[in-house]
């Protein structure tokens, strides 16, 4: 089968190493401008492109996907299918209807819940206990096309949002193959969404990165661990800011009020609106590493009854 790829970040290349060693032959690939990055703000290409590029396919990387030039480059490369994995560009209908399979997407949750650009970071957030991969037959809709294939997997209560973009990023390369073996074999049964039971992943901002702590615990950690890599939780601690990396929830019973240190020794521990704690695991100050709490305290001095947040 031939096969156009459109994808950017680190998410969809597995995907696209999974096309390049199958029996499918990738003729093109779409992905974004490359971007300034690092302190000189030199050009860098996008993940895919990278891969790309060292598996020597055409590379296209439209400034939109609005204006026809695309579509043409499309219908020039005779793909019988579209396979469009974190491109971050929305596709217009002729596009999604230019090659005979039209356009499969995958999408790092199990829709219909949570479509848009934040999935995995939102399932974590939001403490769901399951979460997966689908392939949805893409549409003009936001992540609204019929399901295609699904694969669920359970997320620890110590999993990160990183950790988590990687299992699925695997995950989503063995959904999309089986995908395509069904497309071949002509036994692909779609599914229409219920779109009364979507729900709403939207893009992370750094708004989102001061800690709560009137919340209950497990909302406190399920926001640091869902935050990192990035955007990372941030609380102010004695009029500073300050990153936390990684927390956990504590067993231990505690008195005092929201967001108090309620024990230092060699740790920082933190009450929450529902009377249980998290203990701050990593942390970092301004212009500094992180570090692990006890090598922290060891050059800051962090009173019990300091309130974060203030």
């Amino acid at each position: 089968m031939r096969i156009i790829f459109m994808g950017t970040p680190d998410f969809a290349v597995p995907c696209l190493k999974a096309l390049i060693e199958s029996d499918n032959e990738v003729v093109g690939v779409f992905t974004q401008p490359d971007k300034p990055k690092g302190r000189g703000y030199e050009l860098a290409p996008p993940p895919v492109k990278v891969c790309a590029v060292e598996n020597n396919l055409q590379v296209f990387q439209p400034v939109t996907m609005r204006d026809g030039t695309a579509l043409e480059i499309i219908n020039s490369l005779n793909a019988d299918l579209i396979v469009v994995v974190a491109f971050g560009k929305i596709l217009p209908k002729e596009i999604l209807e230019s090659v005979q399979y039209g356009c499969i997407n995958i999408h790092a949750s199990l829709l219909p819940h949570l479509r848009g650009a934040a999935p995995i970071q939102w399932s974590i957030i939001n403490g769901d206990e399951i979460t997966g991969v689908t392939a949805q037959q893409m549409d003009i809709g936001i992540d609204s096309g019929d399901v295609l294939m699904t694969e669920t997997m359970s997320i620890p209560d110590d999993m990160n949002a990183g950790e988590l973009f990687d299992a699925l990023s695997e995950m989503g390369a063995n959904v999309l193959m089986k995908t395509i073996d069904s497309v071949k074999n002509g036994t692909l049964n779609s599914i229409k969404q219920d779109d009364s039971k979507s729900t709403y992943a939207s893009m992370l901002s750094k708004e989102l990165c001061p800690v709560d702590f009137s919340k209950s615990a497990k909302d406190v950690h399920n926001l640091v661990r869902g935050l990192y890599p990035w955007p990372v939780a941030t609380t102010k601690i004695n009029g500073k800011t300050y990153k936390i990396h990684k927390s956990q929830k504590v067993s231990e019973k505690f008195n005092g009020k929201c967001g108090e240190i309620v024990d230092n020794n060699n740790r920082l521990v933190v009450m929450c609106g529902d009377g249980n704690c998290v203990e701050i695991l990593e942390i970092q100050a301004e212009g500094k590493r992180k570090t692990d709490t006890a090598s922290f305290l060891r050059g800051h001095k962090i009173e019990i009854g300091t309130v974060l947040g203030e």
